[in-house]
């Protein structure tokens, strides 16, 4: 018993060590503490499996962090060996980001390319089974790991998502791989660049990739006229890459502050001097998948109106997580401070608001079974270069082609990414309007 007092009485310093001011009288301390005792001795002696004593004691660590919010959360050695990996760009699994919300598993966004994006997961969808067990009554890192597992086996997963049924997706695990920039050049004059986390080389590929499409766009014979700088599904990532990434495009201002309760969690980066683009327009395309990071270099962009914001309302993760290696190997994330916006303003449960709400869109090329023109009127006068065919034989094809189109139009809908054709049609406009002004 006096060694359960021990770990009960350094689990209270552990909570207490970060407010020196805060004084609780010791009488209160010794009453949660003999409560804290009686709950773990029930526990070791009547609860249904036997459980050894460290792994209650774990259970009650975890449970004291994830209590306190969504993003604080208890890393056991496994799980942080395996945090660590996922920054430094590859680690095994779905390819998902999660949280944990309404004691079941919320999805923030899946990254591109890997099994859950391939399966369909959607931002905002919830997980409520893991291979037909549920979710709810455990806690994120269970969740977590056993989504993890063995590269090339199979694991089922229930999905609620709003209006709609509980649906399964079968996924097979794989070695994710994060490349964290892609880029293309559209239409031989407007750079694409999408972030898809920042990893511990997003800035570096981000220069990387503006300065080979201006190349290219120079071996075509054209200008860059501005960037799209695409966030969306960007779940976040290390505070250092946003802050670089939003430099590359200011010369000046602040980028982003963090406020905690301790003073030495507060922060202000600012900017460089130094545009990699030249003040040509910038459009960053988010949604609500785009969290933490992503949201960090949204805000700077919007509030120093380097950019305008495009899609919809970001996720709201304006909460900063400090890592804490613990002994053992564990490790701990604990929120201790709060992102600021150049402006001030917190996103915490707020999120971003685009300048220009664009919602996702299928577009679909209008086919009319009846061809409206002047050919098609009865008496219409004949274009004497381009002799009449009444051949009837040439009429039935016309015919059966009418009948294909019609079918082309209803079962074959083309799908194109709306928001990126705003996004890249209003890079466009605004390099016409700055070549106006000059």
């Amino acid at each position: 018993m006096f060694k359960i007092y021990s770990i009960i009485i350094s689990v209270v310093m552990l909570l207490s060590v970060s407010d020196a001011n805060a004084k609780v009288l010791k009488s209160d301390i010794e009453e949660k503490l003999d409560l804290f005792s009686e709950v773990f001795e029930r526990v070791r002696l009547h609860y249904v499996d036997e459980l050894e004593d460290g792994v209650i004691i774990d259970k009650a660590i975890s449970g004291m962090l994830s209590g306190l919010d969504p993003h604080s959360s208890f890393l056991d050695k496994k799980s942080f060996q395996k945090m660590q990996e996922q920054t430094s760009g590859e680690f095994g699994g779905l390819g998902i980001t999660v949280s944990w919300d309404k004691n079941v598993v919320k999805v923030i966004s899946p990254i591109d390319d890997t099994p859950a994006d391939k399966a369909g997961i959607q931002a905002g969808d919830y997980i409520i089974k893991i291979d037909g067990e549920d979710v709810e009554g455990t806690d994120l890192n269970h969740a977590v790991e056993k989504m993890r597992g063995k590269v090339g086996s199979k694991i089922t997963l229930t999905i609620l998502r709003e209006g709609e049924l509980p649906f399964e997706r079968t996924l097979t695990r794989e070695i994710i791989k994060t490349p964290s920039v892609k880029s293309e050049l559209k239409d031989d004059e407007v750079a694409y660049v999408r972030i898809t986390s920042f990893s511990q080389t997003a800035a570096e590929n981000t220069k990387k990739a503006v300065e080979e499409l201006t190349i290219k766009a120079k071996d075509k014979n054209k200008d860059i006229k501005g960037l799209v700088l695409d966030l969306r599904n960007n779940p976040g990532g290390l505070l250092n890459q946003a802050v670089e990434v939003s430099d590359l495009f200011l010369d000046q201002g602040d980028i982003v502050s963090t406020k905690g309760r301790n003073k030495a969690e507060n922060q202000v980066f600012k900017a460089s001097k130094g545009d990699i683009l030249n003040q040509k327009p910038i459009v960053v395309l988010i949604n609500d998948g785009s969290a933490s990071a992503s949201e960090i270099v949204t805000a700077s962009l919007k509030d120093n109106k380097r950019a305008i914001i495009m899609g919809t309302k970001s996720f709201g993760k304006g909460s900063v997580q400090s890592v804490i290696p613990l002994s053992g190997g564990a490790g701990m994330k604990l929120t201790t401070a709060l992102y600021y916006t150049p402006n001030d303003v917190t996103i915490q449960a707020k999120g971003v608001t685009p300048d220009i709400e664009v919602k996702q869109a299928k577009l679909e090329e209008y086919k009319s079974v009846i061809k409206f023109s002047e050919s098609a009127l009865n008496g219409h006068i004949e274009n004497a270069k381009e002799p009449e065919k009444k051949d009837k034989k040439n009429k039935s094809k016309s015919k059966k082609k009418t009948k294909i189109e019609k079918k082309d139009s209803e079962e074959e809908a083309k799908f194109v990414d709306y928001q990126l054709i705003r996004a890249i049609d209003t890079v466009k406009a605004l390099a016409l309007w700055d070549a106006t002004k000059k």
